[in-house]
């Protein structure tokens, strides 16, 4: 897992991305709701978590009695350090954030309650699908070899419109079919998009 990361990393630093880190334990405002995953979403059941009792943590926002406390989490995902560097650093913006995520998965072959992810964000004048595409193209030619085939093909994340899934043709059996591609010759590696206007406002 460290080595994979390294490379990950070397790959978007060679595109010109900074590395940046976000904290573990995250509150649900920056996990859930500031990326459109309001309280009733059904996303928030598929990615069920574990809950930390933030009274001991001391976190809060700026104002907030102990008392007001919101919710604290295991995050589950890397996304809620969009809002948090987009706070930080003004634009043009070209990081990549690596991290745990925690989810209370019933455990299987390909589900765990841990994983390693990595954000990936790009905020700049005149940015276009066509650049997130060119980008993920290279960076998984960088990672998986230069003659890889990539397919891009629409997906839904509630933080991104338009959203996409990015395949590689399966690195298994070059792409003829296989138990590890379930026999379709391709493997996704990542889902991905443009930023949601309205996490954007956030």
């Amino acid at each position: 897992i460290t080595q994979t990361t390294r490379d990950i990393l070397r790959a978007f630093r060679d595109m010109g991305f900074q590395v940046y880190e976000g904290p573990d334990v995250e509150l649900d405002v920056y996990n859930f709701e500031l990326l459109n995953i309001p309280p009733e979403h059904p996303a928030r059941s598929m990615q069920d978590t574990f809950y930390i009792d933030d009274r001991l943590l001391g976190m809060r926002p700026p104002g907030a009695s102990m008392d007001e406390l919101p919710p604290a989490i295991l995050r589950t995902h890397t996304s809620p350090n969009q809002i948090r560097m987009m706070r930080k650093i003004a634009p043009p913006t070209r990081l990549v954030v690596p991290g745990k995520c925690y989810r209370s998965e019933a455990t299987d072959a390909s589900h765990e309650a841990y994983f390693s992810q990595i954000e990936g964000l790009a905020v700049d004048k005149h940015i276009t699908l066509a650049d997130l595409k060119g980008t993920l193209a290279a960076f998984a030619r960088a990672i998986f070899g230069s003659s890889r085939k990539v397919r891009f093909r629409c997906d839904y994340f509630p933080y991104v419109e338009p959203g996409v899934d990015l395949a590689i043709d399966c690195i298994v059996c070059d792409g003829s079919g296989c138990r590890a591609c379930k026999h379709t010759g391709w493997l996704e590696i990542m889902g991905a998009g443009m930023i949601h206007p309205q996490v954007l406002v956030n």
